[in-house]
């Protein structure tokens, strides 16, 4: 087993063994809580040009998908289905869904066949890349949120969980940064700058679990014309 094929089996085991997608969204929810005083629906979260609360159903979404593409198995396709959320409903009980729907994603890579492979855009993946896919989309969206929420605010995702995806998901990341792995995946999915490189305008993860980065692949990058089909 090379070395980076050994480092995807032990991310994987903690993805999965750790459930760490529920860690992640009960970062989200210790973040947002404080803030659920205001508007949601009026404020924009940060740069992106949904709502807070457009961007939390979109989370909980997300973290339903990746379930779903689990459980569908197919390599070739996306199941046609989306959440939507009720529309009376406060921030507290979207809150709340994200916490459910990130115990299903993760009780369902737990329990899948760690051979299954489901469709995504940035590469066919397994349980465990579904699950860590859900924790970047949780933990850069309550980047986004919070920052929306609180432009003072000096959120980032904590280094123990920023650190496992971005070693199953983000094999290009800068290795021996001087910064820490939370900074690391805000660059790398084009949130800030990072040392002497720019912010991002166009990024992407690794989803496939089965071949490791090669050089000849570094280079490519899927702009914001692919992601704004749906950032998942």
């Amino acid at each position: 087993m090379s070395g980076a094929t050994r480092e995807i089996a032990e991310s994987n085991d903690a993805l999965l063994t750790n459930r760490l997608v529920v860690s992640a969204a009960r970062v989200c929810v210790d973040a947002l809580s404080p803030l659920s005083t205001q508007d949601w629906r009026s404020v924009r979260a940060h740069d992106l040009e949904w709502s807070v609360w457009d961007t939390l159903v979109h989370l909980n979404d997300d973290l339903y998908f990746y379930a779903a593409q689990i459980l569908l198995a197919s390599e070739s396709d996306y199941i046609c289905f989306e959440l939507s959320a009720d529309d009376h409903a406060d921030s507290q009980r979207l809150l709340t869904a994200l916490t459910v729907n990130a115990r299903l994603l993760a009780a369902v890579a737990a329990d899948a066949d760690p051979s299954a492979r489901g469709h995504h855009v940035f590469g066919a993946s397994d349980p465990a890349g579904f699950a860590a896919m859900g924790m970047v989309e949780s933990l850069i969206h309550t980047y986004d949120m919070v920052r929306g929420l609180d432009e003072e605010s000096t959120w980032q995702p904590p280094d123990d969980l920023a650190g496992p995806v971005l070693r199953r998901l983000f094999p290009h990341a800068p290795h021996g940064a001087d910064a820490g792995p939370g900074e690391v995946l805000l660059h790398m999915c084009g949130r800030i700058p990072l040392g002497n490189d720019p912010r991002r305008s166009d990024w992407r993860w690794y989803g496939d679990a089965q071949h490791p980065l090669s050089a000849s692949s570094q280079a490519v990058l899927v702009g914001d014309g692919l992601r704004a089909q749906r950032q998942y």
